[in-house]
């Protein structure tokens, strides 16, 4: 079976962590939408791999997380007995640096204890410091946070109160610095996702229908993110920022990089 070129499959990933759905990429550049889809679930793989191996030791200070919500084929509420298990709500736990804008871990499941927890563990094994971390008022943070970092760290949460003008901040853990009791740069991430991941556009039909197309597409996109995208605040690239790598990677060299671990996966 031919293949296309390396520049080729970057094209088509190009439109794809630019917002574009699949089908808008398959028309762009004159794929299959097949194609295109086996693309994303191939790249997207090898970059959940790549970013667990090589996002680690970071030299955060600061952290924020949160959770945004999507769906899988049908809203929670939609799900009839013959999908239970294979559709429903899909949150994405995510978080970021404040000062290299890295997103360094990312997990999708349910808004529970045990996503909390899978979540928590993983962004404890990727930091080389005591951090601070500010979360909004979910509670299920509380023994997940605790658990994964015990009190070596400085731990607040924000509780919203939408009847008011402000969040209320709750010292959990340590002692907080006041200058950074906001969640202002997650929130702006949580937007930049939305922005540019077309599954997580409301109000359309570009929503995931199967939860390994979802976690593909969301490794693409942060791993893009992290290690091509140049954010415009700190002038590179969150990888570089954070001392992962010294020179943005391109496109092409994520499409090389999938190559190089399927032919190892073999």
């Amino acid at each position: 079976m031919n293949r296309k070129s390396t520049k080729d499959r970057a094209f088509i990933l190009n439109c794809i962590v630019e917002g574009n759905s699949i089908r808008s990429t398959a028309r762009l550049t004159n794929s299959s939408k097949d194609t295109v889809m086996r693309l994303q679930n191939a790249v997207g793989e090898a970059c959940a791999n790549f970013h667990h191996n090589h996002v680690v030791n970071l030299p955060c200070r600061y952290i924020q997380v949160d959770e945004v919500w999507s769906f899988i084929r049908a809203k929670e509420k939609n799900v009839h007995q013959g999908i239970v298990g294979k559709a429903g709500d899909a949150w994405l736990w995510t978080s970021i640096c404040n000062d290299t804008k890295i997103i360094p871990t990312w997990y999708i499941g349910l808004r529970d204890a045990q996503s909390a927890h899978e979540f928590a563990q993983d962004l404890a094994s990727r930091l080389a410091n005591r951090i601070q971390l500010t979360s909004d008022g979910n509670k299920v943070y509380l023994k997940a946070i605790e658990n994964a970092f015990g009190h070596d760290i400085d731990y607040r949460m924000l509780i919203k109160h939408y009847d008011q003008s402000k969040d209320e901040p709750d010292t959990i853990i340590g002692t907080p610095d006041d200058n950074y009791m906001h969640n202002n740069y997650i929130e702006r991430s949580n937007l930049t996702l939305r922005m540019c991941n077309r599954r997580f556009t409301r109000k359309t039909n570009a929503f995931s229908k199967r939860v390994e197309n979802h976690i593909n597409s969301v490794s693409l996109t942060f791993t893009y993110y992290n290690f091509c995208r140049m954010h415009k605040t700190i002038k590179t690239t969150p990888a570089i920022a954070a001392g992962v790598t010294d020179r943005v990677m391109t496109l092409e060299e994520i499409v090389e990089m999938s190559d190089r671990y399927w032919e190892n996966k073999k």
